[in-house]
């Protein structure tokens, strides 16, 4: 069984049309980009927190 959770957020419409747009070029979820966005937005800002001591 997923461990997922719902949540909703307010997009601009503009967004919402390329994002719905890319779904159907890629052939996935709306749910599936987005939770790749995110994992790599949490690797950007982690790579910017965690800085190796010079």
């Amino acid at each position: 069984m997923s461990n997922k959770k719902t949540f909703s957020t307010r997009i601009d419409a503009e967004r919402l049309k390329a994002l719905k747009h890319l779904a159907v070029d890629e052939d996935k979820s709306i749910g599936v980009l987005l939770e790749e966005a995110i994992d790599e937005l949490i690797k950007k800002y982690e790579k910017e927190v965690i800085k190796p001591l010079a």
